[in-house]
């Protein structure tokens, strides 16, 4: 297992679409892996495998609640309702963040590392994190969708409501 570089906005691989994944062995689960050791080291919550430059259809999210990672190797939207409207970033473009709104709630048809088909149901951040990763996977980012990029002031505003409002729950 290895820490991978996370490409930024603007290279290549970050808008192409990505090749389904035909072979489960050993080099794909050492991507897997990988790619969860380096969301841990990150700090994030979703990695897709074109962010470290492969372009093959695999990506790791945390699921905060349960604190695992879900593994999704060639995963494809089947369901979802809902809205919600909310803060997104992404680990390659660092310190930026904007407005996306996306659905409530999704679920997610994906192979394990073996080849085994499953489904998986998100809401809310898990709801999020899955659409934002398959979108790396078909070439796009968040930005290409966001109503809005925040500007570094109202980004620190924003994060001066939340401290305030924890507060007042404290």
């Amino acid at each position: 297992m290895a820490l991978r570089n996370i490409v930024l906005q603007g290279e290549p691989c970050l808008t192409k679409k990505c090749r389904p994944v035909t072979e489960f062995n050993g080099r794909l689960h050492t991507l897997l892996d990988d790619l969860k050791d380096t969301l841990l080291d990150s700090g994030g919550v979703g990695l897709a495998a074109p962010q470290v430059g492969i372009l093959r259809r695999v990506c790791v999210v945390l699921d905060e609640d349960s604190e695992e990672y879900i593994e999704l190797v060639n995963p494809e939207i089947v369901a979802q309702s809902g809205e919600q409207t909310g803060l997104e970033g992404c680990l390659s473009l660092p310190g930026k963040y904007g407005i996306v709104t996306r659905p409530e709630h999704v679920v997610v048809r994906a192979q394990d590392r073996n080849g085994d088909w499953y489904e998986y149901e998100g809401d809310e951040i898990l709801a999020r994190c899955f659409l934002h990763e398959i979108d790396h996977l078909d070439g796009h980012m968040y930005t290409e969708i966001a109503e809005k990029m925040l500007t570094p002031e109202e980004l620190a505003a924003l994060e001066q409501q939340e401290a305030d409002n924890e507060e007042d729950k404290g």
